[in-house]
Protein backbone atom coordinates (compact mmCIF):
# COMPACT_ATOMS: atom_id res chain seq x y z
CA UNK A 1 0.00 0.00 0.00
CA UNK A 2 2.79 2.39 0.90
CA UNK A 3 4.60 1.65 -2.41
CA UNK A 4 1.42 2.35 -4.41
CA UNK A 5 1.01 5.80 -2.83
CA UNK A 6 4.64 6.69 -3.66
CA UNK A 7 4.14 5.71 -7.31
CA UNK A 8 1.00 7.84 -7.59
CA UNK A 9 2.72 10.86 -6.07
CA UNK A 10 5.68 10.48 -8.48
CA UNK A 11 3.36 10.27 -11.49
CA UNK A 12 1.56 13.44 -10.44
CA UNK A 13 4.89 15.24 -9.97
CA UNK A 14 6.11 14.23 -13.45
CA UNK A 15 2.86 15.39 -15.03
CA UNK A 16 3.10 18.74 -13.26
CA UNK A 17 6.73 19.22 -14.30
CA UNK A 18 5.91 18.35 -17.92
CA UNK A 19 3.12 20.92 -17.97
CA UNK A 20 5.32 23.54 -16.32
CA UNK A 21 8.19 23.02 -18.80
CA UNK A 22 5.88 22.93 -21.83
CA UNK A 23 6.95 19.41 -22.83
CA UNK A 24 5.32 17.68 -25.79
CA UNK A 25 2.04 15.89 -25.28
CA UNK A 26 3.65 12.47 -25.50
CA UNK A 27 5.70 13.31 -22.39
CA UNK A 28 2.76 14.70 -20.39
CA UNK A 29 0.60 12.54 -18.19
CA UNK A 30 -2.67 13.88 -19.56
CA UNK A 31 -4.19 12.68 -22.79
CA UNK A 32 -4.99 16.26 -24.00
CA UNK A 33 -3.29 17.48 -27.24
CA UNK A 34 -1.74 20.94 -27.79
CA UNK A 35 -3.67 23.13 -30.23
CA UNK A 36 -1.79 23.84 -33.51
CA UNK A 37 -0.18 27.33 -33.75
CA UNK A 38 -1.07 30.12 -36.18
CA UNK A 39 0.64 30.30 -39.62
CA UNK A 40 4.08 31.84 -39.43
CA UNK A 41 4.62 35.52 -40.32
CA UNK A 42 6.51 36.25 -43.54
CA UNK A 43 9.04 38.96 -44.39
CA UNK A 44 7.77 40.63 -47.57
CA UNK A 45 7.98 43.81 -49.57
CA UNK A 46 5.42 45.53 -51.75
CA UNK A 47 6.52 45.66 -55.37
CA UNK A 48 6.79 49.26 -56.55
CA UNK A 49 8.95 51.74 -58.39
CA UNK A 50 11.02 53.19 -55.59
CA UNK A 51 11.95 56.37 -57.46
CA UNK A 52 14.77 58.37 -55.91
CA UNK A 53 14.95 55.96 -52.96
CA UNK A 54 15.85 53.05 -55.26
CA UNK A 55 19.38 51.87 -55.86
CA UNK A 56 21.39 54.46 -57.78
CA UNK A 57 24.92 54.77 -59.07
CA UNK A 58 27.11 57.88 -59.16
CA UNK A 59 27.88 59.58 -62.45
CA UNK A 60 29.60 62.61 -63.96
CA UNK A 61 28.36 65.09 -66.56
CA UNK A 62 30.75 65.03 -69.52
CA UNK A 63 30.84 66.39 -73.05
CA UNK A 64 30.17 64.08 -75.94
CA UNK A 65 32.82 65.98 -77.96
CA UNK A 66 36.09 66.61 -76.15
CA UNK A 67 39.69 66.66 -77.28
CA UNK A 68 43.06 66.81 -75.58
CA UNK A 69 44.97 69.79 -76.95
CA UNK A 70 48.70 69.35 -77.61
CA UNK A 71 51.46 71.04 -79.57
CA UNK A 72 52.71 69.33 -82.69
CA UNK A 73 56.31 70.21 -81.94
CA UNK A 74 58.73 70.17 -79.01
CA UNK A 75 59.23 73.43 -77.14
CA UNK A 76 58.95 75.51 -73.97
CA UNK A 77 55.49 76.89 -73.27
CA UNK A 78 55.80 80.63 -72.63
CA UNK A 79 52.09 81.45 -72.41
CA UNK A 80 48.87 79.70 -71.44
CA UNK A 81 46.05 82.11 -72.01
CA UNK A 82 43.23 80.07 -70.43
CA UNK A 83 42.60 78.42 -67.08
CA UNK A 84 40.42 75.55 -65.96
CA UNK A 85 36.75 76.30 -66.62
CA UNK A 86 37.38 79.09 -69.12
CA UNK A 87 34.99 79.35 -72.08
CA UNK A 88 36.65 79.86 -75.44
CA UNK A 89 35.49 80.51 -79.00
CA UNK A 90 36.70 78.81 -82.14
CA UNK A 91 40.07 80.26 -83.21
CA UNK A 92 41.03 81.70 -79.81
CA UNK A 93 44.74 81.38 -78.94
CA UNK A 94 45.04 78.96 -76.03
CA UNK A 95 48.82 78.66 -75.54
CA UNK A 96 52.14 79.51 -77.20
CA UNK A 97 55.65 78.06 -77.37
CA UNK A 98 58.96 79.92 -77.48
CA UNK A 99 59.71 80.41 -81.16
CA UNK A 100 63.39 81.45 -81.07
CA UNK A 101 64.66 77.95 -81.82
CA UNK A 102 61.90 77.39 -84.36
CA UNK A 103 62.74 80.64 -86.11
CA UNK A 104 66.39 79.62 -86.19
CA UNK A 105 65.41 76.33 -87.82
CA UNK A 106 63.40 78.25 -90.41
CA UNK A 107 66.34 80.55 -91.19
CA UNK A 108 68.67 77.57 -91.52
CA UNK A 109 66.23 75.84 -93.87
CA UNK A 110 65.94 79.04 -95.94
CA UNK A 111 69.73 79.29 -96.20
CA UNK A 112 69.96 75.67 -97.27
CA UNK A 113 67.38 76.32 -99.97
CA UNK A 114 69.27 79.38 -101.22
CA UNK A 115 72.48 77.37 -101.41
CA UNK A 116 70.76 74.55 -103.26
CA UNK A 117 69.31 77.01 -105.78
CA UNK A 118 72.79 78.45 -106.43
CA UNK A 119 74.11 74.95 -107.02
CA UNK A 120 71.24 74.26 -109.38
CA UNK A 121 71.92 77.46 -111.33
CA UNK A 122 75.60 76.55 -111.65
CA UNK A 123 74.81 73.00 -112.72
CA UNK A 124 72.39 74.20 -115.38
CA UNK A 125 74.96 76.68 -116.77
CA UNK A 126 77.56 73.94 -116.91
CA UNK A 127 75.09 71.67 -118.70
CA UNK A 128 74.34 74.35 -121.30
CA UNK A 129 78.04 74.92 -122.02
CA UNK A 130 78.71 71.20 -122.24
CA UNK A 131 75.83 70.73 -124.68
CA UNK A 132 77.20 73.57 -126.85
CA UNK A 133 80.70 72.08 -126.80
CA UNK A 134 79.33 68.65 -127.65
CA UNK A 135 77.61 70.02 -130.75
CA UNK A 136 81.02 71.24 -131.97
CA UNK A 137 82.59 67.88 -130.99
CA UNK A 138 84.75 69.60 -128.40
CA UNK A 139 83.18 67.82 -125.38
CA UNK A 140 82.78 64.07 -125.14
CA UNK A 141 79.60 62.11 -124.42
CA UNK A 142 80.94 61.27 -120.97
CA UNK A 143 81.33 64.94 -120.10
CA UNK A 144 77.76 65.61 -121.29
CA UNK A 145 76.37 62.78 -119.18
CA UNK A 146 78.29 64.04 -116.14
CA UNK A 147 76.85 67.53 -116.58
CA UNK A 148 73.36 66.12 -116.95
CA UNK A 149 73.70 64.09 -113.74
CA UNK A 150 75.01 67.12 -111.84
CA UNK A 151 72.04 69.22 -112.97
CA UNK A 152 69.54 66.52 -111.97
CA UNK A 153 71.19 66.14 -108.54
CA UNK A 154 71.10 69.91 -108.00
CA UNK A 155 67.38 70.01 -108.90
CA UNK A 156 66.69 67.23 -106.41
CA UNK A 157 68.66 69.09 -103.74
CA UNK A 158 66.52 72.18 -104.32
CA UNK A 159 63.32 70.13 -103.94
CA UNK A 160 64.60 68.60 -100.69
CA UNK A 161 65.66 71.99 -99.28
CA UNK A 162 62.28 73.47 -100.20
CA UNK A 163 60.49 70.65 -98.40
CA UNK A 164 62.60 71.15 -95.27
CA UNK A 165 61.82 74.87 -95.36
CA UNK A 166 58.09 74.16 -95.49
CA UNK A 167 58.42 71.78 -92.53
CA UNK A 168 60.32 74.42 -90.53
CA UNK A 169 57.70 77.04 -91.35
CA UNK A 170 54.92 74.65 -90.30
CA UNK A 171 56.75 73.89 -87.05
CA UNK A 172 56.98 77.60 -86.39
CA UNK A 173 53.24 77.87 -86.95
CA UNK A 174 52.66 74.95 -84.55
CA UNK A 175 54.01 77.12 -81.74
CA UNK A 176 50.56 78.71 -81.45
CA UNK A 177 47.69 76.55 -80.13
CA UNK A 178 44.21 77.63 -81.22
CA UNK A 179 40.77 76.27 -80.30
CA UNK A 180 39.32 74.03 -83.04
CA UNK A 181 35.76 74.64 -81.77
CA UNK A 182 33.93 76.63 -79.11
CA UNK A 183 33.76 75.07 -75.67
CA UNK A 184 35.10 75.06 -72.14
CA UNK A 185 38.52 74.07 -70.78
CA UNK A 186 37.68 70.96 -68.76
CA UNK A 187 41.23 69.96 -67.74
CA UNK A 188 44.72 71.51 -67.57
CA UNK A 189 47.86 69.38 -67.50
CA UNK A 190 50.83 71.77 -68.01
CA UNK A 191 51.78 75.16 -66.57
CA UNK A 192 53.53 78.09 -68.20
CA UNK A 193 57.27 77.51 -68.46
CA UNK A 194 57.07 73.74 -68.87
CA UNK A 195 58.88 72.02 -71.70
CA UNK A 196 56.33 69.94 -73.57
CA UNK A 197 56.91 67.26 -76.14
CA UNK A 198 55.17 66.88 -79.45
CA UNK A 199 51.76 65.35 -78.82
CA UNK A 200 51.94 65.68 -75.01
CA UNK A 201 48.51 66.84 -73.69
CA UNK A 202 48.49 70.40 -72.37
CA UNK A 203 44.76 70.88 -71.73
CA UNK A 204 41.37 69.37 -72.56
CA UNK A 205 38.70 71.21 -74.52
CA UNK A 206 35.06 70.11 -74.20
CA UNK A 207 32.18 71.24 -76.36
CA UNK A 208 29.04 72.42 -74.56
CA UNK A 209 26.47 71.58 -77.22
CA UNK A 210 26.03 67.89 -76.35
CA UNK A 211 26.28 66.65 -72.78
CA UNK A 212 26.04 63.12 -71.45
CA UNK A 213 26.24 61.19 -68.20
CA UNK A 214 29.12 58.78 -67.62
CA UNK A 215 28.55 55.89 -65.18
CA UNK A 216 30.38 52.64 -64.45
CA UNK A 217 28.64 49.29 -63.89
CA UNK A 218 29.97 45.77 -63.25
CA UNK A 219 29.79 43.17 -65.99
CA UNK A 220 27.05 41.25 -64.16
CA UNK A 221 24.76 44.29 -64.19
CA UNK A 222 24.76 44.47 -68.00
CA UNK A 223 23.23 41.05 -68.62
CA UNK A 224 19.60 42.22 -68.78
CA UNK A 225 20.20 45.79 -69.94
CA UNK A 226 18.50 46.75 -73.20
CA UNK A 227 20.25 48.80 -75.89
CA UNK A 228 18.03 51.85 -75.33
CA UNK A 229 17.47 51.52 -71.59
CA UNK A 230 15.88 54.58 -69.94
CA UNK A 231 17.47 56.16 -66.87
CA UNK A 232 16.66 59.02 -64.51
CA UNK A 233 19.40 61.47 -63.53
CA UNK A 234 19.39 64.03 -60.72
CA UNK A 235 21.72 65.84 -58.36
CA UNK A 236 21.82 65.14 -54.64
CA UNK A 237 21.30 68.81 -53.85
CA UNK A 238 18.28 69.09 -56.17
CA UNK A 239 16.35 65.78 -56.10
CA UNK A 240 13.19 67.41 -57.46
CA UNK A 241 14.90 68.18 -60.79
CA UNK A 242 14.96 64.70 -62.33
CA UNK A 243 15.98 64.43 -65.97
CA UNK A 244 15.40 61.43 -68.27
CA UNK A 245 18.44 59.93 -70.00
CA UNK A 246 18.83 57.17 -72.59
CA UNK A 247 21.65 54.67 -72.91
CA UNK A 248 23.73 55.67 -75.92
CA UNK A 249 26.76 53.36 -75.90
CA UNK A 250 28.88 51.08 -73.72
CA UNK A 251 32.65 50.78 -73.74
CA UNK A 252 33.57 47.46 -75.38
CA UNK A 253 36.36 46.74 -72.91
CA UNK A 254 36.20 46.57 -69.12
CA UNK A 255 38.49 48.68 -66.96
CA UNK A 256 41.60 46.69 -66.08
CA UNK A 257 41.59 47.83 -62.43
CA UNK A 258 37.89 47.83 -61.47
CA UNK A 259 36.58 45.35 -64.09
CA UNK A 260 33.64 47.68 -64.74
CA UNK A 261 32.25 48.88 -68.06
CA UNK A 262 31.64 52.54 -68.81
CA UNK A 263 28.15 53.57 -69.93
CA UNK A 264 27.26 56.84 -71.68
CA UNK A 265 23.75 58.23 -71.24
CA UNK A 266 22.42 60.87 -73.63
CA UNK A 267 20.72 63.89 -72.07
CA UNK A 268 18.09 66.23 -73.56
CA UNK A 269 19.54 69.37 -75.24
CA UNK A 270 17.92 71.73 -72.72
CA UNK A 271 19.65 70.15 -69.72
CA UNK A 272 21.31 72.70 -67.41
CA UNK A 273 23.80 70.41 -65.67
CA UNK A 274 27.28 71.90 -65.83
CA UNK A 275 30.21 69.90 -67.12
CA UNK A 276 31.94 67.91 -64.41
CA UNK A 277 28.93 67.94 -62.08
CA UNK A 278 28.36 64.86 -59.92
CA UNK A 279 24.95 63.26 -60.44
CA UNK A 280 23.01 60.15 -59.50
CA UNK A 281 21.50 57.78 -62.03
CA UNK A 282 18.95 54.99 -61.68
CA UNK A 283 17.23 52.72 -64.15
CA UNK A 284 13.71 53.73 -65.15
CA UNK A 285 11.77 56.97 -65.55
CA UNK A 286 8.48 58.42 -64.29
CA UNK A 287 6.71 57.40 -67.51
CA UNK A 288 8.40 53.99 -67.66
CA UNK A 289 8.82 52.83 -64.04
CA UNK A 290 11.03 49.88 -63.20
CA UNK A 291 9.98 47.33 -60.59
CA UNK A 292 12.77 45.84 -58.50
CA UNK A 293 12.89 43.30 -55.72
CA UNK A 294 15.57 42.02 -53.39
CA UNK A 295 17.71 39.50 -55.25
CA UNK A 296 17.21 36.84 -52.55
CA UNK A 297 13.47 36.84 -53.32
CA UNK A 298 14.02 35.26 -56.74
CA UNK A 299 14.17 31.46 -56.82
CA UNK A 300 15.98 29.99 -59.81
CA UNK A 301 14.76 26.58 -60.90
CA UNK A 302 15.21 24.28 -63.87
CA UNK A 303 12.14 25.69 -65.62
CA UNK A 304 12.99 29.35 -64.97
CA UNK A 305 12.83 31.90 -62.19
CA UNK A 306 9.91 32.61 -59.88
CA UNK A 307 8.96 34.54 -56.75
CA UNK A 308 6.54 33.74 -53.95
CA UNK A 309 3.55 36.08 -54.15
CA UNK A 310 1.35 36.44 -51.05
CA UNK A 311 -2.40 36.42 -51.72
CA UNK A 312 -4.50 37.75 -48.83
CA UNK A 313 -8.25 37.36 -48.23
CA UNK A 314 -9.22 39.03 -45.00
CA UNK A 315 -7.31 37.38 -42.16
CA UNK A 316 -6.25 34.44 -44.30
CA UNK A 317 -3.29 34.35 -46.68
CA UNK A 318 -1.28 31.86 -48.70
CA UNK A 319 1.64 31.94 -51.14
CA UNK A 320 1.74 31.12 -54.82
CA UNK A 321 4.79 30.70 -57.07
CA UNK A 322 4.72 33.23 -59.93
CA UNK A 323 7.13 32.87 -62.84
CA UNK A 324 9.00 36.10 -63.60
CA UNK A 325 11.43 37.46 -66.13
CA UNK A 326 14.40 39.19 -64.52
CA UNK A 327 16.65 41.92 -65.87
CA UNK A 328 19.52 44.02 -64.60
CA UNK A 329 20.98 43.11 -61.21
CA UNK A 330 22.65 45.85 -59.18
CA UNK A 331 23.52 46.37 -55.53
CA UNK A 332 21.42 43.52 -54.19
CA UNK A 333 18.31 44.20 -56.25
CA UNK A 334 17.02 42.69 -59.49
CA UNK A 335 14.71 44.21 -62.06
CA UNK A 336 11.45 42.30 -62.65
CA UNK A 337 10.61 42.70 -66.32
CA UNK A 338 7.37 40.66 -66.33
CA UNK A 339 5.27 38.27 -64.27
CA UNK A 340 4.17 40.48 -61.39
CA UNK A 341 2.65 43.94 -61.06
CA UNK A 342 3.14 46.98 -58.87
CA UNK A 343 1.45 46.45 -55.51
CA UNK A 344 2.07 42.69 -55.34
CA UNK A 345 3.41 41.40 -52.02
CA UNK A 346 6.60 39.36 -52.52
CA UNK A 347 8.30 37.14 -49.93
CA UNK A 348 11.99 38.02 -49.54
CA UNK A 349 13.06 35.78 -46.63
CA UNK A 350 12.90 32.01 -46.27
CA UNK A 351 11.85 31.49 -49.88
CA UNK A 352 13.40 28.02 -50.06
CA UNK A 353 11.23 26.66 -47.24
CA UNK A 354 7.85 27.56 -48.72
CA UNK A 355 5.45 25.33 -50.63
CA UNK A 356 2.74 26.07 -53.16
CA UNK A 357 -0.46 27.16 -51.42
CA UNK A 358 1.13 27.20 -47.96
CA UNK A 359 -0.80 29.39 -45.46
CA UNK A 360 1.15 32.31 -44.04
CA UNK A 361 0.54 34.85 -41.32
CA UNK A 362 0.94 38.57 -40.97
CA UNK A 363 3.39 40.64 -43.00
CA UNK A 364 6.69 41.63 -41.42
CA UNK A 365 8.56 44.56 -42.96
CA UNK A 366 12.21 43.89 -43.79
Amino acid sequence: MHRFLVAVVAAVAIAGSAAALGLPSWLSASGETVEAGNPRPVVTEILEDRGEASRWVPGVIASRTQVEMAFQTLGRMIARNVDLGARVAKGDVLAELAIEDLQANTRAAQAALDSAEVQLSTARSTLERTEALRKRNVASDAQLEQAQRAAAAAAAAVAQANSELLQAQDAEGFATMTAPFSGVISAVYEATGAVVGAGAPVMQLSAEDQREVVIDLPETALAGLSRDAAFTVWQRTDPANQVPAVLDRIDPMADTATRTRRLYLSLPPEVSFRLGALVRARLGTASAPVLTVASEAVVHGEDGSFVWCVLRDGDEAHVEAVEVTTGLQLQGRVVIASGVLAGDEIVIRGVNSLQEGQPVGRRVKP
